[in-house]
């Protein structure tokens, strides 16, 4: 966890982090990018409750609208360092339409 905590938090000046209701937080003024969630199975599992809004490619991320990436070690967390990097930034540069409420798509 500690690797792919300093990945985020060095991907961009404007992350940080907090702890809130037992569950460690990785945000930015765009608001909440991730939470690392089940700490009792091995590995990393990193949700982003609006992951759905980054359109970037990022191969190793599942789901749709919450997407989550799961991490089995540290030589995994390093060999995907650049891809989470990449989604912080976007995730930073999104600013306030981060938090703005997505638009429903009509079905005619």
């Amino acid at each position: 966890m500690r690797r792919v905590r300093d990945v985020i938090l060095a991907a961009d000046g404007s992350m940080s982090e907090r702890v809130q209701y037992g569950v460690t937080f990785a945000s930015s003024k765009s608001g909440d990018f991730a939470a690392f969630v089940r700490y009792s199975e091995p590995g990393v599992n990193l949700r982003l409750m609006r992951g759905g809004r980054l359109q970037g490619r990022y191969p190793h991320l599942e789901g749709k609208t919450v997407k989550r990436i799961r991490i089995s070690d540290e030589n995994e967390a390093s060999a995907r360092a650049a891809e989470l990097k990449a989604m912080v930034k976007e995730w930073c540069s999104l600013g306030d339409a981060a938090r703005a409420p997505k638009s429903k798509k009509r079905v005619r």
